[in-house]
């Protein structure tokens, strides 16, 4: 990270605010840590795709919008809903498959869902929740609400004709929609230079006449100065930005395991990018500037903690779904 928020071009935002987003990014890496702790007792049973490593995006981002607008995300979506302002207990609900889960027990780790808080639920579909974010800024226009629709997807769904189709849409009517790709070099275990001829994402925005930047996204300072521009240029009506922000997960695509020892990828390359940890990153950033000591920094994690087993242990105390159930909240 830079040395100051001057360097950033950020020298309004607050100690409160730098606080939060810092408590948001450890907030997520502790929830999955968790999972990673206790998905081998085999009391989870749905797949979890976990975000460790790439905390900044979500945090960054989602510290620019206000509860009224909304975030489609994907099936690596913890840290999104975490973000946004989604409560832990409901989250390990749904991962435990509980009736108190947001989603009733009934989705999962990927088919999250939290309205009250804008997130308008996550899709396993590769580039799925493109078209249904874009879908919901048009609504917002059409009702001329004051709203900004985020949508989170990855390098491999940025491969999807859906993107393209629902940029071109979102460009033409100028929507309120900020496109994030979390790109994070590896679509399943397939390393980006061996599907794509040009790796700038951010740069095909040029194609539709939008905007398109890159960021580092381990920098959750770099993440939330782009995505502040980019959330105010959409909430005065001029459009679509692309968001491109390189990070890397450090777990296999699915489970909690890292997954080198199988060949996908090098022990080495790991072990670089957890060298440029975001939360390690930000609590230097504190340190140095005097935003945080070290001591209020283990009263945030043993706040943190104690959040975690209060929700893990709603989570195992709530029922499961009634069989008559079954049927319920089930469209066809």
């Amino acid at each position: 990270m830079r040395n100051d928020l001057s360097s950033y071009g950020l020298t309004t935002m607050t100690k409160p605010l730098l606080v939060r987003i810092y408590v948001t990014m450890l907030r997520i890496r502790m929830f999955e840590e968790k999972i990673v702790e206790l998905y081998p007792t085999q009391e989870m049973k749905c797949p979890v795709h976990l975000c460790i490593g790439q905390e900044a995006i979500a945090t960054g981002v989602c510290a620019t919008l206000e509860k009224k607008d909304y975030v489609f995300s994907n099936h690596r979506g913890h840290g999104h809903l975490l973000a946004k302002g989604c409560l832990m207990g409901p989250l390990f609900a749904e991962i435990y498959g509980k009736a108190t889960g947001c989603s009733r027990g009934k989705g999962g780790s990927m088919h999250l869902i939290d309205i009250d808080n804008g997130i308008m639920g996550t899709s396993a579909i590769v580039g799925g929740g493109i078209p249904l974010g874009v879908g919901s800024a048009l609504a917002s226009q059409l009702r001329n609400e004051d709203r900004v629709t985020v949508i989170f997807f990855g390098d491999g769904a940025f491969e999807e004709g859906a993107f393209y189709e629902s940029f071109n849409f979102a460009a033409l009517k100028s929507l309120p929609v900020v496109f994030v790709c979390e790109n994070n070099f590896y679509a399943t275990n397939s390393p980006q230079n061996a599907r794509q001829a040009a790796c700038r994402i951010s740069d095909t925005a040029s194609a539709f006449g939008s905007r398109g930047v890159c960021v580092d996204g381990n920098d959750v300072l770099e993440v939330y100065k782009a995505a502040a521009d980019a959330v105010l240029h959409a909430r005065k009506g001029l459009g679509p930005t692309l968001i491109e922000a390189r990070t890397y997960r450090w777990k296999g695509h699915v489970g909690h395991e890292p997954d080198y020892a199988n060949g996908d990828r090098t022990k080495e390359e790991l072990d670089d990018w957890i060298k440029r940890c975001p939360i390690d990153a930000m609590s230097g950033f504190m340190l140095k500037n005097n935003i945080a000591s070290a001591d209020e920094m283990v009263r945030v994690k043993n706040a943190i903690d104690a959040e975690i087993e209060a929700a893990v242990g709603f989570a195992r105390r709530s029922p499961l779904p009634a069989p008559t159930e079954l049927l319920t909240d089930v469209y066809a």
